[in-house]
């Protein structure tokens, strides 16, 4: 059974209930953030969710030069301060460089490690040494039992305070699959795992000078994962998936977010 992982009283882990990260991909402004945030934070509490919300303050790697990516460090941790502080829910964000951790762990609860970034000692030994709860997105080259050489990254800086998240593995060109034993199998490395249901389906440079995707199988995806027993499901959501900024194709929309998780919910109670 892996380990509780306690983000300001949102528990992962253990036997705990399956808790929910959610949010855009991508700050698009304030006005919108703080709405999505909003409707998120309802939702959790009518269903009772365990809930923690996640934006990004920069999409550093992206398709094209051209591409979205947000509003940057600065600006963008001031808008994630603000949900934290004004819903008092416990908020995560992506971090790029070590720079970025020394910062972002000052304002976020969890800072998150991007999947193309696992392989940079540097990155990952800064991010345990912050001391912040550390969420690491496995990469789509990698087997799920290479994630333990991250793993043993962190701890060696005294940090455990870590989860571990499936998003999905290369396929081909411009596929991802989702490999269920990945969640097993990272389980057994004693921290709790979370299942990325919307970049599961994503399509990375599908569309040429952007990533495609097919939300339609989100759901499903994240189905099989609560059956298979993660301790957490990670959801890109936008109001209307057509006009975002960013991963849009993949996303899960948030008038559908409340139907699927009593599914979800229900599933994860006979697990």
């Amino acid at each position: 059974m892996a380990k509780t992982i306690n983000v300001k009283g949102v528990k992962f882990g253990g036997k705990n209930p399956l808790a929910m990260i959610a949010g855009p991909c991508v700050i698009e402004s304030r006005e919108g953030c703080m709405a999505i945030a909003e409707k998120l934070v309802q939702l959790s509490k009518k269903q009772n969710i365990p809930f923690v919300f996640k934006a990004s303050y920069d999409k550093a790697n992206r398709t094209s030069i051209n591409s979205y990516r947000g509003p940057g460090i600065e600006a963008g941790l001031e808008i994630l301060a603000e949900i934290k502080e004004k819903y008092n829910v416990p908020v995560l964000t992506d971090v790029h460089s070590v720079e970025e951790i020394k910062i972002a762990s000052k304002m976020v609860d969890i800072i998150q490690l991007p999947a193309f970034l696992i392989r940079q000692t540097d990155i990952v030994v800064a991010a345990g040494e912050s001391g912040a709860v550390v969420n690491v997105k496995k990469a789509q080259f990698a087997a799920p039992w290479d994630m333990k050489n991250v793993v043993k990254k962190i701890e060696a800086t005294g940090n455990t305070k870590i989860m571990l998240t499936e998003r999905g593995a290369s396929f081909g060109y411009n596929t991802l699959v989702a490999d269920m034993r990945s969640l097993i199998i990272m389980g057994e490395m004693g921290y709790p795992v979370i299942f990325d249901a919307t970049h599961s389906v994503q399509s990375p440079g599908g569309q040429g000078d952007t990533s495609g995707g097919d939300g339609r199988f989100a759901p499903y995806l994240a189905k099989a994962a609560a059956a298979v027993g993660v301790d957490g499901m990670f959801i890109e959501t936008h109001p209307n998936p057509a006009e975002a900024l960013s991963d849009g194709p993949n996303m899960i929309p948030l008038a559908d977010l409340s139907k699927l998780w009593k599914k979800l919910d229900a599933i994860d109670k006979i697990k």
